[in-house]
């Protein structure tokens, strides 16, 4: 039923990244003199990593089999795209953009006030929130999986949404810095509790949501509809746990650093 050897080579992902990639390398190489400052040291090789990283990830997530089983065998398999998006492709990204990258659009005082709002803790909590709690929706997510063009919608939402979840945790810009750890582990809490909703509405409806997943070819035999639905929603909810108590680990011992 699946296609192992099969990867998706459509102009519009491939090259998308391409392009992106190219832009990347344009910008920190020939251009680097033109827009960082005099002191900038040489090509930065470890954001260029991070951020090349990400683009795999992304690939890896939207173009490998795993999607041909995310999108017509197992919501589980989706989810799983849908946390190497959010969770993987997206901080590698912010971590790939030096700060003086990043200087040219938020340095720019024409743009402050605009940015002050949008790129706000809980306008990016806001976006993130309801972004994948709206996409969930049985409707959504359906047509989602029915419409390649809004299957693409979706994923490319889901890694903007996730690029301004991370915001405040991983911000680039010298002018919208990341929070303090005191604040980044409230942050980074009330978001888990804010997905919790959409989490127990796939963990506990009594139906599949889903009708694609519910008629679908069983893949594993001993695995149904009704438990790959809880398994993705534990996915989801694992996923998320997991990074919150890294991320807030990490802010919680910055700060004790700080006080001492």
């Amino acid at each position: 039923m699946i296609d192992w050897r099969h990867w998706h080579n459509e102009p519009h992902l491939v090259g998308g990244l391409i392009l992106l990639g190219w832009l990347y390398a344009v910008l920190t190489g020939p251009l680097r003199p033109r827009i960082a400052p005099a002191d900038t040291p040489s090509y930065p090789k470890k954001n260029a990593l991070w951020f090349y990283s990400a683009l795999l990830v992304f690939y890896l997530a939207v173009g490998s089999p795993l999607d041909q089983v995310g999108e017509r065998f197992l919501l589980s398999a989706h989810m799983v795209q849908h946390q190497l998006l959010i969770y993987v492709a997206a901080p590698l990204f912010l971590a790939g953009i030096p700060p003086w990258l990043a200087q040219p659009v938020t340095a720019r005082p024409a743009l402050r006030p605009l940015l002050r709002v949008i790129l706000h803790p809980v306008v990016c909590g806001i976006v993130f929130v309801l972004t994948l709690s709206l996409w969930h929706a049985p409707f959504f997510y359906e047509a989602a999986l029915q419409n390649k063009t809004v299957h693409i919608i979706e994923h490319v939402m889901f890694f903007g949404a996730a690029l301004f979840y991370w915001r405040p945790v991983l911000s680039p810009s010298p002018e919208f810095p990341p929070l303090r750890p005191g604040l980044r582990i409230l942050y980074l809490v009330a978001v888990t509790i804010a997905m919790t909703p959409v989490f127990a509405f796939i963990a506990f409806s009594g139906d599949v949501l889903y009708p694609t997943y519910e008629y679908a070819p069983r893949l594993f035999a001993l695995l149904s509809p009704k438990e790959d639905q809880l398994l993705a929603a534990g996915i989801m909810k694992l996923g998320d746990m997991a990074v919150v108590v890294l991320l807030s680990g990490v802010a919680f011992w910055r700060w004790c650093r700080e006080a001492a």
